[in-house]
């Protein structure tokens, strides 16, 4: 029952990406046919990711007492025709809008779906199902390039966006029907503290097991909200900051690829789209897969080592991407998957980490935490600043040139994440 349970939510996870990723395929068609700047294509993606960031706290809070499936389906349902209706749009401002409401619907996907797989999976088992449901990422991701490269090229831009919202609202009728998993199941039992004890965060009134009212004596401490128990944690932080510069990078070279390839290496828009599919799908899906089986059995050995898997991996992935940024278009496509295939064992890593930090009931609140921070300061920040940087480089260089010289703040990030998944590795003391 979990195993299908868990490939229905990676078949929602896929279509989430999809549609979210679906507008950096069609971005060159769409710049030539509004006249856009790089700046603005990057709010596009901002206009997203800052509502879902925001709308993603409340549905974290449903996901925790609401019938999870249910949320599931009503958004998929909503991001889908919202990304359909976005077709139809004759300008910027209506694009914008439409992304809004695409951000709104996505908003309940990660909350409701990585609670279920944390009830459906014991501790040792988390991330490796993790890993299976962010493939939704890479092949998301990848389809989007694959098909929205060549919709876009043969048939324009619009005929893009109709495909991609048909599928979600057919596919809600299944998520509707799928069983409810049993909260807490995840662990075999009743909530326990363990996740968050003292001997693990190295703060006994910082635990969330110390503070919860399901796990602590009535009467004996002061109950804390949701938001300071889960914060109260020191990895939390840590994992909270790592995502937002994970975001960063990977919003920003994700939705400017197409471009860097089709304006700096003189591809075509189908051509882009191959590459792209290749660098971030194919490559990234087995680096998520790597970081789901490297991520359990370096658990196995170390309370650590999830996120020390997470950190070798980004401290590798620095100079991979920054030297792919000095090469020709062979050298750079090589580079960058390798850069791709290690910054995407960062997921099933750090989710599963959080799911061990974080007891059954406030997991649903952690995960929107968790993205609230990377979407708004991470996901909505890096594409924008890419493209105001590019504008910036413009200036005084041909366009190609100025988004290439922009993409080096990369390879830059990412030693910076590196070392912030270091840090917050060694604050997680023992774990059972």
């Amino acid at each position: 029952m979990r195993n299908r349970a868990l490939l229905l939510l990676l078949a929602v996870n896929l279509l989430n990406f999809f549609d979210r990723q679906i507008l950096a395929s069609v971005i060159e068609p769409l710049r030539h046919d509004w006249g856009l700047s790089d700046t603005q294509l990057g709010w596009l993606v901002t206009a997203f990711t800052l509502l879902y960031a925001v709308v993603g706290l409340p549905l974290g809070r449903l996901a925790d007492s609401w019938r999870r499936n249910l949320l599931l389906a009503a958004g998929l349902t909503l991001w889908s025709g919202l990304t359909f209706l976005s077709g139809f749009c004759r300008n910027f401002w209506q694009l914008f809008a439409a992304r809004l409401g695409v951000g709104v619907g996505e908003a309940a996907c990660a909350p409701a779906a990585t609670s279920m797989i944390g009830d459906l999976y014991p501790p040792l088992q988390r991330a490796r199902a993790m890993s299976v449901f962010m493939l939704g990422l890479p092949a998301g991701v990848a389809l989007s390039y694959l098909v929205g490269g060549a919709v876009a090229q043969h048939y324009g831009w619009r005929a893009v966006f109709f495909l991609a919202g048909a599928p979600g609202i057919l596919l809600s009728i299944a998520v509707l029907l799928m069983r409810e998993p049993h909260r807490e199941a995840g662990r075999g039992g009743p909530p326990r503290p363990e996740a968050a004890s003292p001997a693990m965060t190295g703060e006994e009134n910082n635990s969330v097991g110390s503070h919860h009212e399901a796990g602590a004596p009535a009467g004996r401490r002061r109950p804390l909200s949701a938001f300071s128990l889960i914060l109260g944690i020191p990895a939390m932080r840590w994992i909270v900051l790592s995502g937002l510069l994970h975001n960063f990078i990977m919003y920003a070279f994700t939705f400017f690829l197409p471009s860097l390839l089709i304006r700096y290496y003189g591809t075509t828009a189908q051509t882009a789209g191959w590459i792209s599919a290749l660098v971030i799908g194919t490559v990234g899906a087995l680096g998520m897969l790597a970081g789901g089986w490297l991520g359990d059995a370096a658990r196995k050995r170390n309370s650590q080592g999830r996120m020390m898997v997470a950190a070798m991996a980004a401290a590798a992935a620095a100079p991979a991407a920054y030297i792919g940024l000095q090469l020709n278009l062979p050298g750079f496509v090589l580079l960058q998957a390798i850069a791709a295939f290690l910054m995407y064992t960062y997921y099933p890593t750090v989710y599963a980490t959080i799911h061990d930090l974080i007891e059954p009931q406030l997991r649903g609140r952690a995960m929107s935490i968790y993205f609230f921070a990377m979407y708004t300061l991470g996901a909505s920040l890096g594409p924008v600043v890419t493209g105001r940087l590019s504008d910036y480089f413009a200036r005084t260089a041909p366009p190609a040139v100025a988004l290439h010289q922009a993409m080096h703040l990369v390879p830059t990030l990412t030693i910076l994440l590196a070392l912030t998944l270091l840090k917050g590795s060694k604050t997680i003391k023992t774990m059972k």
